[in-house]
């Protein structure tokens, strides 16, 4: 299968082209076992279930798990336009505690871009829509594209 050119693809397309080339090479979000669950233009919903390995001296998901989830959901939301973006910071704030078993969800949505530069925020939640943390990711745009114009 060929992979389709940008420009014949409406935004919903365009985002989900962008995030099958982006899913290929991040061996990461896979091996955290991560789901990409929703994805549009400027916009992410991963989730993944909290496991055993995941967990701190607290018994609790160590937060670097869920800033990893919450990155991803951000990774994905803002390379959605088939230009490469990156990180250019990121932080976050924990509110509660996951634990295992926990299904926890990142919902990730554009606050703003302008050109190279973007703001997102990205909402944690588990399995019975308790928050668990808020990040706030600003991207930069860099060369390249996930598709051929």
């Amino acid at each position: 299968m060929s992979t389709p050119s940008a420009a014949s693809l409406d935004p919903q397309q365009l985002a989900q082209a962008c995030a099958d080339a982006m899913w290929t090479g991040d061996h990461t979000t896979q091996h955290f076992g991560m789901m990409l669950d929703r994805i549009d233009a400027g916009q992410a919903t991963m989730s993944m279930t909290v496991q055993d390995w995941m967990t701190n001296g607290h018994a609790t998901c160590h937060g670097g798990c869920i800033f990893t989830l919450a990155d991803s959901a951000f990774a994905f939301a803002c390379n959605s336009y088939n230009q490469n973006a990156v990180a250019q910071m990121a932080s976050i704030t924990f509110i509660s505690p996951a634990f295992v078993g926990d299904r926890l969800s990142a919902s990730a949505r554009e606050i703003s871009r302008k050109g190279r530069g973007g703001i997102y925020d990205i909402t944690v939640t588990n399995q019975n829509g308790e928050h668990i943390a808020e990040f706030r990711g600003h991207s930069r745009t860099i060369k390249g594209t996930h598709l051929p114009d």
